[in-house]
C-alpha cells in the first residue's frame, strides 16, 4: 500500500511538471504612457489580477512593460486592453478616459517633462 502511494504521487508529479501540461508562456513588451515609480506601482499591481499574466515587470525610463504570460489563457492583444484599462495608453490602444481620469498628476502624460 505504501509502495502504490510513492508510486501514485510520482505520477502525479510527473505529469504536472510536463510542458504539455503547464504551457508554456510567452513574453511581450507593450510601449506605454507611463511616467514614474507610482506609474510602475500602479501597472503592475493591475496587471496582476489579469487572468493567465504570470509576471510584469515595467522599465520607468523607456516606459515599457515586459510581461510574461501563458497563451492559453490571454493574448497581447487582451493585455494591451487591461494596461489602457488602468488608465495608460499600450502601443496603439489609448488609456480608457476614466481610469486615466483618475490617475495621480505626476502619472498623466508629459508630467515629468
Amino acid at each position: 500500500m505504501k509502495n502504490l502511494g510513492l508510486l501514485f504521487a510520482f505520477v502525479l508529479a510527473t505529469v504536472f511538471s510536463t510542458p504539455a501540461f503547464a504551457g508554456s508562456n510567452e513574453v511581450i513588451k507593450i510601449q506605454t504612457s507611463s511616467q514614474c515609480d507610482m506609474c510602475k506601482t500602479t501597472i503592475e499591481k493591475g496587471m496582476a489580477f489579469v487572468k493567465g499574466v504570470r509576471k510584469t515587470s515595467l522599465d520607468v525610463e523607456s516606459s515599457v512593460l515586459t510581461v510574461e504570460y501563458n497563451p492559453a489563457k490571454t493574448n497581447p492583444d487582451e493585455i494591451r486592453k487591461a494596461v489602457a484599462a488602468i488608465g495608460y495608453d499600450a502601443d496603439d490602444i489609448p488609456a480608457e478616459k476614466e481610469a486615466y481620469d483618475k490617475l495621480d498628476n505626476c502619472c498623466k502624460k508629459g508630467a515629468h517633462k
